[in-house]
């Protein structure tokens, strides 16, 4: 399976849901909002969201400062 996390390809075998996926790939969660094929998931769906393949997650971390 095949899916794009912020445009770089990953090739996996088996993601899960969307949660495990993140935790998978050792993305940090606090502060993150999470986006498949341009639609934002509430954090509350992250673990019932299945990954399929060919999906477009973008992820985006706040950062501190100013």
């Amino acid at each position: 399976m095949e899916i794009f996390i912020n445009g770089k390809s990953i090739a996996t075998d088996r993601p899960g849901s969307l949660a495990e996926l993140l935790q998978q790939q050792g993305i940090p969660t606090e502060g993150t909002a999470v986006a498949i094929n341009n639609r934002v998931i509430p954090r509350s769906q992250w673990g019932s969201t299945p990954v399929e393949d060919q999906m477009k997650i973008t992820i985006i971390s706040a950062v501190c400062g100013g």
